[in-house]
């Protein structure tokens, strides 16, 4: 367990966050099942990835939303793949209305519900879940374009499974899926009252920099998309919190505080530590 998870406010209620629990694995379903709030108001962030099998999703998310106050949801890359063994063969932007609604029936909130106020000690924080997906242009060394970029990932076998299990449907590519998710989430942030500071959830990185300690920088072009490089200043955001990277650390970026907070694969946490809690995103470090 890190500083920030152990960084508990004195008796008062958290906004925490969780991410790539991918349960999958017996072991990820152990540590999920062990999740418990600090406080009985507490709230939890998930930030995707949580599985791929619709059936088991739609029970952890149940399970979550048993123990916390509130619980709000961006979903990953990983929910949207559509494997052959999945009963649920919907793809694309079906497959995600239907996540969409599944959390709906669980009272927990979506990308596409209004975005819930924490009501902090430091005054009210809209807090917001984005799914805007990736568009290739984090590119890698020595790539300039989509194309060049794709094309030294094959190369190198260092190749995303979206690639053959992440539907665009019905849009033509993933890019323009992209597109079309960015400009809807820019004017939905865009409408927060200019007062209220914003929590930012999103399963990437909404800025390039974390993606520099890959060990694999050609993975990078499936990690996020230059279009959201100002997001985190433009809608004022006290912090953002993703995953994807299965890197859990801090870090500040223009001033704001991000905060990556997967849980990862078991071979990914077992040598950082036997224990795993909710990071606590607010109340903030002091």
């Amino acid at each position: 367990m890190d500083e920030a998870s152990r960084s508990v406010s004195a008796g008062g209620p958290r906004l925490t966050a969780v991410s790539d629990l991918h349960v999958t694995s017996g072991e990820n379903r152990a540590v999920v099942d062990a999740l418990r709030p600090g406080h009985e108001d507490d709230w939890l962030i998930v930030a995707g990835d949580v599985v791929e099998d619709s059936a088991l999703f739609a029970r952890t998310m149940a399970s979550l939303a048993d123990r916390f106050r509130r619980v709000v949801w961006a979903p990953g890359n990983h929910e949207l793949w559509t494997r052959p063994s999945d009963p649920s063969q919907r793809r694309g932007e079906e497959r995600y209305r239907h996540l969409v609604e599944t959390c709906r029936a669980l009272g927990v909130d979506t990308p596409e519900d209004p975005y819930p106020v924490w009501q902090g000690p430091e005054g009210p924080v809209a807090v917001a879940p984005l799914f805007v997906l990736y568009d290739y242009s984090f590119h890698p060394p020595g790539a300039t374009t989509v194309e060049e970029g794709l094309a030294i990932a094959h190369a190198s076998g260092i190749v995303c499974t979206d690639e053959y299990l992440l539907h665009p449907d019905p849009y033509p590519s993933r890019q323009e899926w992209c597109r079309a998710r960015l400009e809807y989430t820019a004017a939905r942030l865009a409408a927060v009252p200019p007062d209220t500071r914003t929590v930012l959830v999103n399963h990437y990185p909404l800025v390039r920099q974390p993606t520099d300690i890959l060990r694999y920088p050609e993975f990078a072009q499936w990690c996020g998309t230059v279009g959201t490089a100002d997001w985190h200043t433009r809608f004022r955001a006290e912090a953002v919190v993703y995953g994807h990277l299965h890197i859990p650390r801090t870090t500040y970026h223009d001033g704001v505080r991000f905060e990556e907070v997967s849980l990862g694969y078991p071979r990914e946490w077992r040598p950082r530590s036997t224990e795993y809690a909710p990071r606590v995103i607010l109340p903030g470090p002091r």
